[in-house]
């Protein structure tokens, strides 16, 4: 009669310490998944640096010489980063044979379109010294820029090919060097594409120092780009789908938040197809406006110049403030376009367009903003030409599109014809900046309902309506 009274005792003893932990646990769990307080990074303890830096420096070379004395694994760690190499790792593509290696060095853009046979002025934000041409020598550690990232002096600036500029004290920035803040970040990628608030819109300079209005996270709570780009051995997260066709080394917003953040469950229930971006990010470019449409094909007059409107090295533009984004399906992968992929010119060339569907259970509906452009193509071959404007034959020195074309397709290995036209371009880019209050977030009248027309395409998506109205039914 014991032994049968064990055989059911052990059972319920066992289950019992089972539960225990999970009973006496599972609340703090629960609260510590609601408390996005609990997965910020905690940063390293700064060092002073003033008595272990004396200089002088003759050079940048020099600091990186004398930082390497103690940070000795940190050239490894920086030259298998993607700010060093500027290229993506090998990627598959379903409509390419072979895997496709992106990256600044390797792409095609509507902005300054191209890095080969331009480099001194793109390489300005390279995170080294010296590279001018094609020879860069990237398995050099003393070319390594620690200072740009790290310098709190706030002197330090980068000229043509990732030099110092001149009148900088290298002394006095390597002695400051702390945690990179929003701007060591920003002099980079506030700036992308030739001046502030040109490329992203919802990066820019009002970031430096921004209100509550402008950013949340930035603002209010005073994060500093690396609490969300978390970093470590110099590998920092996140994507920027203008060089990147694949979602690895991505952040979310689901890695401090918990995924069914809202008291609301309908809400919640968004979060199946809906990024938060889309109804936290209401408007982009909300202090700076931002660059929406750029015409190369008008550059080369002798027009009143601003930077704003028409600039005679660069063409004529179009700047907006308050920008609503466009929304489509996303899932964190792109369709890149590779230099010799064929177009139509009568059509516009898509040079990132995202992937995803209303059928792809990874793909959210995101916001984006879109930048359009007229760009030169070769009407022989029908595609894209990368020009080099910077330097001797360039389009800037000697307004000599022809000229321009012919050396930039020798820099790509790309055969020119010799006749040239210009042709509509797209880039998609997300916006993930500029949270809003949440005073400030869509309602749902702001997508759904008679107002909703106004910012959501429904039959775009692949809905045959408004969800609210028609439950959702695809077209």
């Amino acid at each position: 009669m014991k032994q049968q009274n064990l055989w059911i005792i052990i059972p319920l003893l066992v289950l019992f310490f089972l539960i225990l932990p999970i009973y006496l646990f599972y609340p703090r769990l629960t609260k510590l998944q609601h408390d996005p307080w609990s997965f910020l990074p905690q940063h390293t303890q700064h060092t002073d640096h003033s008595q272990l830096m004396p200089g002088p420096y003759a050079d940048g070379s020099a600091v990186t010489k004398e930082c390497l004395q103690c940070h000795e694994e940190t050239a490894i760690e920086v030259m298998q980063n993607a700010h060093w190499t500027w290229e993506s790792e090998p990627v598959e593509l379903p409509e390419r044979q072979e895997a496709v290696v992106l990256g600044k060095k390797n792409a095609i853009n509507n902005f300054c379109i191209g890095v080969r046979s331009n480099w001194p002025p793109c390489t300005a934000c390279h995170v080294g010294y010296g590279w001018v041409d094609e020879t860069f020598d990237f398995e050099d550690p003393s070319a390594i820029d620690c200072i740009v990232c790290h310098d709190q002096s706030g002197q330090y600036i980068k000229t043509k090919g990732g030099y110092p500029a001149e009148g900088v004290d290298l002394a006095l920035a390597a002695q400051s060097v702390g945690i990179p803040t929003r701007e060591n970040c920003g002099g980079c990628h506030f700036r992308g594409g030739g001046g502030n608030a040109v490329k992203h819109g919802d990066l820019d300079e009002s970031l430096y120092y921004p209100s509550e209005r402008i950013d949340i996270h930035m603002g209010k709570h005073e994060f500093i780009c690396t609490d969300c780009h978390r970093t470590r051995e110099h590998n920092i997260m996140g994507r920027s789908i203008s060089v990147s066709s694949d979602d690895r080394n991505q952040i979310y917003c689901i890695d401090c938040h918990a995924m069914n953040v809202h008291q609301d469950e309908r809400l919640n229930l968004h979060n199946l197809s809906v990024a938060c971006q889309a109804c936290h990010i209401p408007e982009a470019a909300v202090k700076e406006a931002t660059k929406m449409h750029w015409d190369w094909s008008a550059a080369g007059q002798d027009l009143p110049e601003d930077p704003h409107d028409y600039i005679k090295i660069k063409g004529r533009f179009v700047y907006e403030r308050n920008i609503k984004p466009d929304y489509f399906w996303y899932n964190g992968n792109t369709k890149p376009y590779l230099f010799g992929d064929t177009i139509d010119p009568d059509e516009v060339t898509m040079l990132n367009e995202p992937r995803g569907s209303i059928d792809d259970p990874n793909a959210r509906i995101w916001p984006f903003k879109i930048h359009l452009a007229e760009q030169i193509y070769d009407k022989t071959y029908n595609y894209l030409l990368q020009p080099k404007t910077w330097g001797k034959g360039g389009y800037w020195t000697e307004f000599d599109w022809d000229k321009a074309a012919r050396l930039g397709s020798k820099a790509v290995g790309l055969p020119y014809s010799g006749s040239f036209g210009f042709t509509s371009t797209a880039m998609f880019w997300p916006i993930t900046h500029m949270v809003a209050p949440t005073s400030k977030t869509l309602q749902c009248n702001d997508c759904h309902g008679e107002e909703g027309e106004q910012r959501l395409n429904w039959a775009a998506l692949g809905y045959e309506g408004d969800p609210m109205l028609y439950g959702g039914r695809k077209n």
